[in-house]
Order: C-alpha cells, then sequence, then structure tokens
C-alpha cells in the first residue's frame, strides 16, 4: 500500500511523507537529544574529574533523552 500511494505521490525512492506532527515530535526529540549530549558533554569535563555518580547521572539523561526516538 506504501508503495502504491508513493507511486501515486510520484515520490522517488529516498522521498517519503510524514504528518507535521510527527516531524515536529521527531524535531523535539532530536532537539532533547542534542542538548543532553551537550550537557554530559560539559558536566564530564575531564579536567573536572567526575565521580561514578556523575557518569550513571549522565547515562541515565542520555537514556531518557534517547528512548522516545528508540522507541518510537
Amino acid at each position: 500500500m506504501a508503495r502504491q500511494r508513493a507511486n501515486e505521490l510520484q515520490l522517488s525512492e529516498t522521498e517519503l511523507v510524514i504528518t507535521r506532527d510527527q516531524l515536529n515530535t521527531l524535531r523535539d526529540q532530536v532537539y532533547v537529544l542534542k542538548c543532553a549530549v551537550a550537557d554530559v558533554e560539559a558536566d564530564l569535563d575531564p579536567d573536572i574529574d567526575p565521580t561514578t555518580r556523575d557518569f550513571k547521572s549522565a547515562v541515565n539523561w542520555l537514556l531518557n533523552a534517547a528512548k522516545p526516538l528508540v522507541d518510537g
């Protein structure tokens, strides 16, 4: 069905159609992940000598930011 609809819309193999809500949700999730990566990079600055607790917190923050992208 998807291929038939793509043919009707004359889409190439590299194009797809998603709803604006889906696109906005994806953009929001990517932004959250981008911020999480930036936060973790700053929090785990090697000059600060992060602790095990810092590493665990950073991993949890990254996982929580990435899960919506993986699960969605």
